[in-house]
């Protein structure tokens, strides 16, 4: 399957070089497109419940500081839901026209998070698979991206792992055929863009939800993206 490198065109930042820097410098990628079956929502989480699940996570190497909740719709919050499909437990399917991520579970359920996604333009569909993973990972802003936005090429050896840096918190890195193909289910700690179309084509989780993800998912785990 041939892929379709696209770099982002939005505006260079101003002042500090910062997540919404790399949402709209991220490359992103076309894949066939395929077909999926639908899904249902249960109850509605609590606030108390949400409080819960986006708490501070003071033990990690850069403690991740509480999700300010009253900024995502309640739609979005990491629930289990009835959800149809005929792929195995344990695939990970994006569904970018709702920004949601779902994770299939056993017995026609499924847990999905709120996302952000891919804007006009950029949005891909088809399959890939986790080819690695990494825990603050460091990132490169690509030549494209540097020569569109100046302010980062100070990190074109590589910008070290932190809460400022693009990736977050976790990173699932997403191959195809062997090959990487820059695409990325990553940690956002940006609550107001989820259920947004935002980035070049990478997918954001809020860092509590990619982090619930993370250690859920192995290497090799099939990756399913919905046409928008």
């Amino acid at each position: 399957m041939t892929l379709d490198w696209r770099r982002g065109r939005g505006p260079a930042s101003h002042g500090r070089f910062d997540r919404r820097s790399f949402l709209f410098g991220s490359a992103a990628m076309g894949l066939g497109t395929l077909a999926l079956g639908g899904c249902k929502t249960s109850d509605s989480t609590s606030l108390a419940e949400a409080a819960s699940l986006y708490g501070p996570l003071p033990q990690e190497k850069f403690p991740i500081p509480a999700v300010d909740i009253a900024k995502v719709d309640p739609k979005y919050y990491r629930k289990t839901v009835a959800y149809e499909t005929k792929e195995a437990p344990g695939t990970i399917i994006v569904d970018p026209k709702n920004y949601y991520v779902y994770r299939v579970e056993d017995g026609g359920a499924a847990t999905r998070y709120g996302a952000n996604v891919g804007r006009d333009g950029f949005l891909w569909s088809g399959d890939a698979y986790v080819g690695r993973k990494s825990e603050w990972a460091v990132w490169t802003p690509p030549k494209e991206m540097i020569k569109r936005q100046p302010e980062a090429a100070k990190y074109a050896r590589g910008m070290p792992g932190g809460l400022d840096n693009p990736l977050g918190a976790r990173t699932l890195h997403l191959y195809q055929n062997g090959a990487y193909t820059l695409y990325t289910i990553y940690a956002t700690s940006d609550p107001e863009t989820i259920g947004s179309g935002i980035t070049s084509g990478c997918v954001g989780l809020l860092s509590q939800d990619m982090i619930h993800l993370y250690a859920r998912t192995p290497v090799k785990t099939k990756v399913v993206v919905l046409p928008a």
